[in-house]
């Protein structure tokens, strides 16, 4: 069964747009990534400065496996930049990281659409 982890990330209100553009703009880079089944950005509609990034994984080694790799430390601004490029400022102020398994899912049928 698939794991979920949910990253949490403290957004000031003026900087969710640019959250979400880039995201939108490495949509693709994940693709191929073993073990990664899907994420989904949520953003906040009730005035809360907590956007979620929920991705779904095979299971705890893929994840781990990810983490540690140099795709992840280059997207997330570990690793070694290329000769003279600025890294963007971050977006959001705090992060935390939750796990989860899932308990119970369902999925929607013809009848229930």
């Amino acid at each position: 069964m698939s794991i979920v982890k949910i990253n949490a990330i403290t957004v000031p209100a003026d900087s969710g747009d640019e959250l979400g553009r880039r995201f939108a703009a490495h949509s693709g880079s994940m693709a191929g990534v073993g073990g990664f089944e899907g994420f989904e950005l949520l953003r906040p509609t009730d005035g809360r400065t907590q956007w979620l990034v929920l991705t779904r994984w095979a299971d705890e080694e893929s994840y781990a496996a990810w983490r540690s790799s140099q795709d992840f430390a280059r997207s997330h601004g570990h690793g070694s930049a290329e000769e003279g490029a600025a890294r963007p400022r971050p977006v959001g102020t705090a992060s935390e990281l939750w796990s989860y398994t899932v308990a119970v899912e369902q999925e929607q049928t013809a009848e229930q659409q």
